[in-house]
């Protein structure tokens, strides 16, 4: 092929995933517009229209701006951290199964959460109409209704998550910054913070118990705009750091010497890169649960549609993430409304087949490519 034909088709391919990113921000719109008007209380879309205007009544002004608004964004805000968050950790560990999950950093943020709620006393929480829609009399409750419980056991989450992450830094670093040592050690940490977990909830009582597990679940139902506007200052700035790096996250692709042969240090690289990952993961995970494989399954997803280049995989990554958890969450609030089932569920249901039949069609094989 002449060199005409190749920068034809580079452009081509450029233009394709330019396409598949405004496809999916579209989604994103088409979807978060039917998440604000869907749910138990029914709500058309001028309805919507006249919150803004100021002709809607209290009811639907207190249904639109302080359950569904918030909760949709917090979908978004979460799930361009952790598909974001997963794919720079693939990319840095060159290893297909990395993920804020099965690093075990979302098991070190339960073991917080479980640390608070039983040695703490952050337990008497749990109330079951988190399990219900827009019929509360109090808008946007949930079990973390006592806001002191809740931003204690938000916090004993992060900071549980954070020392997780150090763990693993701090033997990598003893063994040296390698993929290999880095997963090991993760994977080794976070069966150990799966066993605190365990022993957590032998020694709760059954409302500690509920609200252990309840949390577990990973469920968005108790988002407010506070906690909205602390996510936007903390990930924005991490998904402009993630872009930012993208090349030096491609150039360790061909290896560690190629990328010291460019000026780039692999070992800054993985340590500044897993740290701000883990950040990201630990956030989420601390104000809404677990919600599993959106850092493990959008990745690959998205490299299948894309390609590997880091310079797009890590935005568009972002954007599907956001759209994936945005329309699993809406529809784990319609599938039985009014009854809601925590997003956590839905996206290890959907996301364990999805990530069995990426593996079959040859993940390993076809994952540097």
């Amino acid at each position: 092929m002449t060199g005409t034909g190749l920068i034809d088709q580079y452009r081509r391919y450029t233009r394709n995933r330019l396409f598949f990113i405004l496809l999916v921000i579209a989604g994103i719109v088409v979807v978060g517009l039917y998440a604000v008007i869907s749910g138990a209380a029914g709500i058309a879309i001028k309805d919507v229209m006249s919150v803004f205007t100021g002709g809607a009544d209290n009811i639907t002004n207190q249904i639109v701006l302080h359950i569904r608004m918030p909760r949709v964004l917090a979908a978004l805000l979460a799930g361009l951290a952790l598909s974001s968050s997963g794919a720079v950790m693939q990319s840095i560990l060159r290893n297909p199964l990395a993920s804020p999950f099965t690093l075990g950093i979302s098991g070190a943020a339960a073991f917080g959460a479980a640390f608070a709620i039983v040695v703490l006393g952050a337990g008497n929480m749990f109330d079951g109409s988190a399990l219900f829609e827009d019929f509360s009399p109090s808008i946007g409750s949930s079990f973390f209704d006592r806001f002191g419980d809740r931003y204690l056991v938000m916090g004993s989450a992060f900071i549980w998550s954070m020392t997780s992450t150090f763990f693993i830094l701090a033997i990598a670093r003893y063994r040296g910054v390698t993929p290999e040592v880095m997963i090991l050690a993760g994977i080794a940490i976070g069966s150990l913070f799966s066993a605190g977990v365990s022993a957590m909830q032998y020694m709760a009582t059954e409302a500690e118990l509920a609200a252990i597990v309840f949390w577990m679940f990973g469920d968005l139902g108790r988002a407010t705009w506070h906690e909205v506007a602390i996510l936007s200052l903390l990930l924005i700035p991490i998904l402009i750091f993630f872009s930012m790096m993208s090349w030096n996250y491609k150039s360790l692709q061909s290896g560690d010497e190629f990328a010291q042969s460019l000026g780039v240090n692999p070992f800054r690289i993985r340590l500044s890169g897993m740290l701000v990952a883990s950040l990201a993961t630990a956030v989420v995970v601390s104000f809404y649960g677990i919600i599993a494989f959106v850092g493990l399954v959008v990745p690959h997803i998205v490299r299948r549609f894309i390609g590997g280049d880091e310079s797009f995989l890590i935005p568009a990554s972002a954007l599907f993430g956001a759209l994936f958890l945005l329309l699993s969450d809406t529809v784990a609030r319609t599938l039985f409304s009014p009854v809601i089932l925590p997003v956590g569920i839905l996206t290890s249901f959907i996301g364990a087949p999805l990530f069995l039949f990426l593996l079959l069609k040859g993940l390993g094989k076809s994952y540097w490519t």
